[in-house]
């Protein structure tokens, strides 16, 4: 062997137990979240998950990066300052077209029936006088962010097939409430005339449905849905994913997804928090879930 192979061969023997020492050395897992509602709340309902991952992958800490809007996590998972994370499946696409090797969907929230969609539900005030589709025609519309898959792209996609026009036609002016939450209460503040935010379109109206932005808004005393009426319901949307950064170790990955895919099981009211409330259990999913989505995302905002 030549002086320049054996240098060669011992370099990259160095390099590969290097990046098993690195491999071994992940003491911190890293939860991002999204500003889907406010900080606080999302904090609350994560922190249970923590004593549960530590003891089930060995790492020394997990912390919470709450980011004002979606984008903030989706660069996160893909530049890795993120570990995992539950998104809607537009931030999923958003990701997997930038870089389809930085994270891995592996899980889905699943609804008591079975199904793993939720719906993409317009909302208006009810003294406003818009009941329908016709009705909100030359209205201002709200988005809940552009990252948003029931709150911007679902809409962006389902509504012109119903309207007959494009968004920006149909509506006079269009805007984005910076999450679903603020979007709900920006139509109760008139800051919109209706507004895209999501539901499970299961359940009783009176609740929010039994899962939601709507139903998380009622539960904590922030939303009468006697208040509001519903205008419009898209197609069924696949239900976001729980996202594993590639960038871990491979057997932490395994170890991440089998927490909480028990988690049900082990601790039924932390992953009735952890989700939000009104789901019963995960089902797996891959990439082909997400696909439409992933067409969808490109077709409307593109790479």
């Amino acid at each position: 062997m030549s002086a320049f192979r054996k240098i060669l061969m011992a370099t990259i023997a160095v390099a590969a137990l290097a990046g098993n020492a690195a491999a071994q050395d992940v003491k911190v897992l890293r939860i991002g979240l999204d500003g889907g509602e406010n900080e606080a709340d999302q904090v609350r309902r994560t922190e249970c998950v923590k004593p549960g991952l530590i003891a089930a992958t060995g790492v020394s800490e997990v912390q919470l990066f709450p980011s004002p809007n979606y984008n903030g996590v989706i660069q996160g998972l893909l530049g890795g300052t993120i570990d995992l994370a539950v998104m809607g499946a537009a931030s999923y696409a958003a990701i997997y077209i930038k870089d389809p090797n930085a994270v891995t969907p592996v899980l889905t929230t699943k609804q008591a029936d079975g199904s793993t969609g939720y719906y993409s539900i317009m909302v208006a005030r009810k003294d406003s006088g818009i009941k329908t589709l016709a009705d909100a025609k030359g209205k201002k519309l709200g988005f809940a962010d552009p990252d948003s898959t029931s709150g911007y792209l679902v809409p962006n996609v389902a509504l012109p097939k119903d309207t007959g026009a494009p968004v920006k036609q149909y509506f006079s002016e269009t805007g984005f409430g910076g999450g679903h939450e603020n979007l709900v209460l920006g139509v109760l503040d008139k800051k919109f005339d209706v507004g895209t935010t999501f539901g499970s379109g299961q359940g009783d109206w009176a609740q929010g449905y039994s899962s939601g932005n709507l139903h998380q808004m009622v539960t904590k005393g922030l939303l009468d849905m006697d208040d509001i009426v519903e205008v419009w319901k898209s197609p069924l949307i696949p239900n976001g994913p729980l996202m594993v950064s590639q960038k871990l170790p491979a057997d932490l990955q395994k170890k991440v997804t089998t927490y909480f895919a028990e988690l049900p099981k082990t601790d039924k009211s932390c992953f009735e928090s952890f989700t939000g409330g009104g789901y019963v259990d995960w089902s797996p999913v891959d990439q082909s879930f997400y696909q439409t989505i992933i067409d969808a995302r490109k077709a409307v905002i593109g790479g």
